[in-house]
């Protein structure tokens, strides 16, 4: 695959996530596809990844694989009117909007993890 290619699929993925994003606030949207929703946004934008980026080829797999699989579950579950309005206005936008207690309720979210597991593991 040639780096155009690589850069036109990574400018898709972004504006399906931004799609996504704006589909989540949709009142027309099934609760179960909005949940989805906020939680493959909330992992697109985490700056914490399941594998470590630093971890040789395996650190990728969640980028290349797990995200972009989650983002077509999220598609598919979303009618296609409603994804087709929100693309649109994705790519007129360019960007996500800043939101930072969005971004510290996920920081928050991965050190309660952190934590709860940690706890588990200790308390033996």
């Amino acid at each position: 695959m040639s780096i155009s290619k690589l850069r036109k699929w990574a400018k898709v993925v972004k504006r399906d996530i931004h799609a996504v994003y704006l589909a989540s606030h949709d009142p027309r949207v099934p609760w179960y596809a909005k949940l989805l929703a906020v939680l493959v946004v909330a992992y697109a934008l985490s700056p914490v990844d399941l594998t470590p980026d630093f971890i040789s080829i395996i650190g990728y797999l969640d980028d290349l694989v797990l995200l972009p699989l989650s983002l077509l579950l999220v598609i598919r579950l979303l009618p296609p009117g409603i994804m087709a309005e929100h693309r649109s206005i994705a790519e007129k936008d360019g960007r996500l909007p800043q939101n930072w207690v969005a971004a510290a309720m996920i920081i928050f979210l991965w050190a309660a993890g952190i934590v709860f597991l940690g706890w588990i593991f200790l308390r033996n």
